[in-house]
This record gives C-alpha cells, sequence and structure tokens, in this order.
C-alpha cells in the first residue's frame, strides 16, 4: 500500500507543470529562425516567396509573446487546458508559415514534431493524442496545398511525388514514434520518482518506529529503579501511615523520587539516550521483529536457524538498521499475503556470508512478471492466469520496488523464484510452486568492526539531568 503522503500526491492532477515562459523564451528561438531561413532564402538564394504573408505568420508569433509578456505575470504556469492551446497555436502558426514556403517541399517542416514531442512529456494523454491528430491534419492539408517555391529562373521547386509521399509517411511516423517514445520514457522516470519517494517516506516511517523503541526501552530501563522505590514507599506509607502520621522522612522521599522520574524524562527529551545495546541484535531477534506484524494473522510463520557447516553455532549479532527491518517486513508480508498456510524464514550464515530464504507455499510468482520483479508498479499481468492467482491484489509492484530498494541499500542481493516443493511447473518448465525470495549480504556489510570482534560495546551516553 502506498504511503498516505504519496496518495495524496498521486491524486493531484498532471498539470501545471510547464511555465509560460519556457513556451515564450521557445517560441522566440523559433521566431529568430523563421526570420533567418526567410532572409536567407530571398537574399542569398533569391527564391520567391510572399514574404508579406510569411511575415504576417511570424508576427503573429511576436504578438502572442508580447501579449504573455504585458498580460501574465513571468512566473506564470500553464493548466493543461492552456499548455495545450499554446501548443495548438505553434502547431497552427508554423503549418501556416510552410503553407506560404513550400508544404512539405521546404525542408523545415520536420519542425512540427517539436510541438507533440513536448505534450507527450508534460501533458495529459488526451492532450497529447489531440495536438497529435492536429498536426498529422495540418501536415496532410499542406502536402496537397501550399504556395510553391519559385527558384530565380521561375522554375517551381519541388520534390518529385515518390519523395514527397515518402516526406509525408515519415512525419506520420515520427509524430507517432517520438510522441510514443517520450510518453513512455517519461512515464517510466515519473514512476520511479514515485517510486523511490515512497521508498524515503517508508525509510523515514521506520526509523522513526526505531527511535521510538529506543526510547521506550531506555525508558523502562532508566525508570525501573524509581518506580520501583516509589511503588515500595507508597506500600509502607499505606501500612504505617494511618497510625503513625510522622512518618515525614518517606513522603520526602517518595517526592524525591518522583522529581527524579521527571528529570529522566526531561533528559530524554532534550537530549535523548543512545543505548548501544539497540544497535545490533541477534540476527533471529531482528527477524522476527521484522516478521511480528504479520504473525498472528492466521498463517503459520516458521523460523529455521541454518548455520553452514563452516561457521561458528553462534547467531551473529547484525545491525538494527530501518531500511532491513522494514525491506524483510515487505517480503514477509508480500509472502504471507499469498501463502495458502505456511511460510518459512530460512536464516542462513557461513564466515562469509548472511542469507535470509522467506518462502510460501502459494502459487508462486506469475510467470509474466517474475523477470520484472523490483520494477514499480508492475501491473501488466495476463488475465487469465495471473488474475486467477492473485486476486483483487494491486500493490505488489511498489511494495517489491521498496524492499528490494531499501535492503540494497544495506548491501543484500536479491533473488526471486518460484519453488518446485509441490511439483507444479509451467507448460515452459518452469516451477510455479510458491514463492521464494532469497536476501543475501556480505557478512562485514551487517556487522561492525566492534562486533565482528566481539569488543565491549562501550559506555552508554550519560542522561543528564536538571535541579
Amino acid at each position: 500500500m502506498l504511503p498516505t503522503d504519496l496518495q495524496l500526491l498521486k491524486r493531484q492532477q498532471r498539470s501545471n507543470w510547464i511555465r509560460l515562459r519556457t513556451l515564450v523564451t521557445l517560441r522566440w528561438f523559433a521566431i529568430i529562425g523563421q526570420t533567418i531561413a526567410i532572409l536567407v532564402a530571398v537574399r542569398l538564394y533569391n527564391i520567391d516567396i510572399a514574404v508579406g504573408l510569411a511575415s504576417l505568420a511570424i508576427m503573429a508569433s511576436v504578438v502572442a509573446n508580447l501579449i504573455s509578456y504585458y498580460a501574465y505575470p513571468t512566473n506564470k504556469r500553464l493548466s493543461e487546458t492552456e499548455a495545450t492551446l499554446w501548443l495548438v497555436f505553434d502547431i497552427v502558426q508554423l503549418t501556416a508559415l510552410l503553407y506560404l514556403t513550400g508544404g512539405l517541399n521546404n525542408p523545415f517542416a520536420m519542425l512540427v514534431l517539436a510541438p507533440v514531442t513536448i505534450s507527450a512529456t508534460v501533458l495529459h494523454i488526451r492532450s497529447t493524442v489531440f495536438l497529435g491528430l492536429t498536426a498529422i491534419t495540418l501536415v496532410t492539408i499542406i502536402s496537397r496545398y501550399n504556395v510553391a517555391l519559385i527558384s530565380p529562373e521561375g522554375a517551381e521547386l519541388v520534390l518529385p511525388v515518390l519523395f514527397q509521399f515518402g516526406f509525408w509517411v515519415a512525419l506520420l511516423i515520427s509524430l507517432v514514434f517520438l510522441a510514443f517514445y517520450a510518453r513512455q520514457v517519461t512515464a517510466e522516470m515519473n514512476a520511479m520518482t514515485e517510486a523511490l519517494l515512497a521508498t524515503q517516506l517508508a525509510l523515514s516511517r521506520e526509523q522513526k518506529l526505531t527511535d521510538l523503541g529506543g526510547v521506550v526501552a531506555a525508558t523502562a530501563h532508566e525508570l525501573g529503579t524509581p518506580l520501583a522505590t516509589i511503588k515500595l514507599v507508597s506500600t509502607e506509607l499505606m501500612e504505617e501511615l494511618q497510625e503513625q502520621p510522622e512518618l515525614l522522612e518517606d513522603a520526602e522521599l517518595i517526592r524525591s523520587q518522583a522529581n527524579r522520574c521527571r528529570d529522566i524524562l526531561q533528559s530524554m527529551g532534550r537530549a535523548g539516550k543512545d543505548d548501544l545495546h539497540l544497535r545490533s541484535a541477534p540476527i533471529e531477534t531482528v527477524i522476527r521483529e521484522a516478521a511480528e506484524p504479520h504473525l498472528d494473522r492466521g498463517k503459520d510463520v516458521k523460523f529455521n536457524i541454518l548455520p553452514q557447516d563452516d561457521a561458528d553455532i553462534t547467531q551473529p549479532n547484525i545491525e538494527r538498521r530501518p531500511e532491513i527491518i522494514h525491506g524483510l517486513r515487505n517480503l514477509i508480508q508480500n509472502a504471507v499475503d499469498f501463502s495458502r498456510t505456511q511460510v518459512i524464514v530460512d536464516m542462513m550464515w557461513s564466515n562469509d556470508t548472511i542469507s535470509v530464504q522467506i518462502s510460501d507455499d502459494g502459487r508462486g510468482f506469475p510467470q509474466s512478471v517474475i523477470g520484472r520483479i523490483g520494477d514499480p508498479y508492475v501491473r501488466r499481468r495476463r488475465l487469465s492466469e495471473d488474475g486467477a492467482r492473485r486476486p483483487g491484489y494491486e500493490g505488489m509492484g511498489l511494495g517489491l520496488f521498496i524492499a528490494k530498494t531499501l535492503l540494497e541499500r544495506s548491501g543484500a542481493t536479491l533473488e526471486f523464484s518460484n519453488s518446485r516443493r509441490h511439483g507444479h511447473a509451467s507448460w515452459t518448465g518452469q516451477a510455479t510452486g510458491g514463492a521464494i525470495v532469497q536476501v543475501n549480504w556480505p557478512r562485514n556489510r551487517l556487522q561492525s568492526q566492534d562486533q565482528t570482534e566481539s569488543t565491549p560495546l562501550g559506555q552508554n551516553q550519560p542522561i543528564q539531568t536538571w535541579p
């Protein structure tokens, strides 16, 4: 499931992305280029062009830029409709100029691709389709109807019919291909950006939970003695104050211990406490902490400790990092979601590596996506197979992307596969048993130097108290 902040972000419409100043600047470059092209054609090559009408077409762009400059603030961002209309204007202006300068016989006709490509990059698909159809229609019109270019000798400058047809087909194909290509790249970039944002939010949330756990542990540790003293003294007071109201010393002790509790809480709130015992734990403890939210969901989650032959049987202590806990928790959640009755978590280690294997007895990963697991928003599945195997589930792509990204940040490599535990196989011979996720770390990436050498942790930072 997406984090709440990301859900709010995705509900926002994809609009107001284009600054008006950007389109105005690009249009000024186009105006300069069009003016230079006409001057060169007329002055240098003596080509007969309807200069007056062509100048009017260029002036239309100049007027549009001046209106934009004086009528709108410089930092204005265009809405979807406004951006579409401005790009339609650019297409109409360019094709009008091409109509006056030879149509598709003009090599600058390829510039009609620019507005459609911009639309495919930043606007909705419906706006891109509309602009593409507009460009195709106008290009088709000027391919048949245009004002011919006349050479100094009075001959019309036209391409052979076959070349004109080929140029027209090439423009249409380029319009569709470039729009699709730009759209696809932009969509993948946006999906990756949103997925990385979700990963950062998830990591931030896990960091807060980890910090909260440390604070709770420190609180329980530090308040144990004064609270026990308060309990003891209050018990004595309950028994003795009924006949001995002079026990003022015990009452003062209660007050002093209450003050001490207050001071400790203030210290923790202001400075915190860096309890070194909270930094690392045996691998089984960390894995169980990651799996804890999913242990009571009606599935049997088993933990197996499997040291390798050449390794010490003592469990290695690993750092309790938020990215490791959250990544493993996502993988275990996915296994619990799709298992029939059982999930098995195997913890293995050798002198060089530490591995965690999470397997379930479900139907495994769909063959149509197993090669793309770890990419955000994996949704393209064969409905006949995947829809039946994972009914109503739409969160696999982003959840596994977050888990994979966080675990890889800790130095892990992940392998996704299906088991042959039940003898299942697809028509291609590939396994279709329960899903298996193998997470492998180099041992030195999970253990700090002081842990690998079994040296003392050192002293905790003292808690400051205030009078």
